[in-house]
């Protein structure tokens, strides 16, 4: 069984809470609080998707989300942070509710402590959507494709972009001039890589 990949040691005392990252949460680059480790995962009882931004001031960038779907599952990364961070990570995922899961949905070939609460985060689809057509920020879906890679393995960003749904949705080329807050650089093998993994199921352009 793979150990936790850490920045200390985890016990079993509960002075840590976890959250399970599907998008940019999945990229440790975009992380801005001081986790205490992450392991990748696998969600089971939900599947991820685009949606329209909520109406609120901004470019209206498609955003993923989680719905529970029984039968189905999704590839993450969970993290381990204090629950003093929890503020913090509430208020990057505004206009999303901190949901509690149930451990036994969480798959991972981690050792995980005995006692910890675990959340998701879920878009508040009860708040109406942007007027404007939506559309996948380039820069987001970098962040987002370089997790899974890394978390993953090109398999996993196969399967990633395999099981979201609304895929067809355009995006916008803005990864010369990022619009995203925690874009991310990419090395030329990652750029190529999914490039062609996007032009492999069709995805649809739009330039900046």
């Amino acid at each position: 069984m793979n150990e936790m990949r850490s920045n200390e040691t985890l016990t079993g005392t509960g002075d840590y809470v976890a959250y399970f990252g599907y998008g940019s949460l999945v990229n440790r680059a975009t992380l801005r609080t001081q986790i205490v480790s992450a392991v990748p995962a696998r969600l089971l009882g939900w599947r991820r998707r685009w949606r329209p931004r909520p109406d609120m001031p901004g470019f209206p960038a498609a955003l993923l989300t989680v719905e529970a779907a029984e039968g189905e599952g999704c590839d993450g990364l969970l993290v381990f942070d204090r629950p003093e961070n929890l503020a913090a990570v509430d208020e990057r995922e505004t206009r999303y509710r901190r949901v509690e899961i149930d451990r036994g949905a969480i798959e991972t070939a981690a050792r995980l402590p005995d006692n910890f609460k675990a959340y998701v985060y879920v878009a508040q689809e009860e708040l109406p959507p942007h007027p404007e057509p939506a559309a996948i920020l380039q820069s987001y879906l970098d962040a987002v494709m370089q997790g899974f890679l890394i978390e993953h393995g090109e398999t996993g960003l196969r399967r990633f972009m395999r099981e979201t749904a609304s895929f067809e949705t355009p995006v916008l080329r803005d990864r010369a001039k990022p619009r995203y807050p925690r874009s991310v650089t990419l090395a030329e093998e990652e750029r190529e890589m999914f490039d062609r993994l996007l032009a492999e199921i069709g995805a649809r352009f739009r330039d900046a």
